[in-house]
């Protein structure tokens, strides 16, 4: 059995590969249950997109259309990637910043634990709260919206959405080590909101001023947005394989950007 080996001052400890799964799957738990603790967390994150959908979904526009959707449909793909956006963004870039602040990070990394569980645990726990907040939009649109899709679909939109919370979890990282703890949540809300309008997710997208049109084209809110839009029969029907590969470039420009944080402290550390 292959094992992995991680130096511990002058000893060396072996793990075989299920005890290193064991560790994850803890790191996990216990982030998740850190989250769900905080009550400002989970208030946040759940009760907006869960409030808007509610009031414009529900309240205000349930037997309108949208491009001929039914707006119930159509805003569960949008405020499902608005929440799916505040889910990775809070859960990554807020705890981050605060771990690093209260010095709980130094205490890890000084740990036998395996250095990217932190992190996996965080972005894992990003994809849970998301795929909640989605489950939810979709309870409230099937019992008081009358919005119904097949099976399939709504596998597709679900798993669609949870993909999505990637890369907003790698903006959060990126973010997390640039901020301090209490400079993080005004940040992502400066980043958060204005993306979240521009990207058509409060408005739609053909109702938008031609300018702010063209902004969108440019952020990852917008083309995730799209990518769950084309799945309920609505949006701009544009090609998905070239919203994947934004969303997937910006992933990998926020984990760079991540990297370069996480040497800086590192430098600090042990320099």
């Amino acid at each position: 059995m292959s094992t992995a080996t991680i130096a511990l001052g002058n000893q060396r400890i072996e793990r075989s590969p299920g005890h290193i799964a064991a560790i994850y799957l803890k790191e996990m738990k216990y982030e998740f249950l850190k989250n769900l603790r905080l009550r400002m967390y989970t208030a946040s994150v759940l009760s907006f997109p869960i409030m808007f959908y509610v009031l414009f979904g529900l309240v205000l526009n349930a037997h309108q259309t949208i491009g001929g959707t039914g707006v119930p449909m159509y805003l569960i793909a949008t405020y499902g990637t608005f929440g799916v956006m505040g889910a990775s963004l809070f859960g990554t870039a807020a705890g981050l910043a605060s771990d690093r602040g209260l010095g709980w990070l130094q205490v890890k990394r000084a740990s036998p634990m395996p250095p990217f569980a932190y992190f996996v645990a965080k972005v894992v726990t990003s994809m849970i709260f998301s795929t909640i907040i989605v489950l939810a939009l979709f309870a409230l649109g099937i019992a008081l919206g009358g919005v119904r899709m097949p099976v399939v679909d709504f596998v597709r939109l679900l798993g669609t959405l949870a993909a999505g919370s990637l890369p907003f979890s790698a903006m959060g990282l990126a973010v997390g080590y640039f901020t301090g703890p209490n400079s993080a949540p005004a940040t992502i809300n400066l980043i958060y909101l204005p993306m979240s309008f521009c990207s058509g997710l409060w408005v739609p997208f053909m109702f938008l001023p031609k300018i702010v049109q063209k902004i969108a084209l440019a952020l990852p809110p917008y083309h995730l947005s799209q990518l769950a839009l084309g799945i309920v029969g609505a949006g701009n029907h544009e090609s998905s394989t070239t919203h994947w590969e934004v969303l997937a470039a910006f992933t990998m420009i926020c984990l760079g950007v991540a990297r370069i944080g996480f040497q800086r402290d590192q430098e600090k550390m042990y320099g």
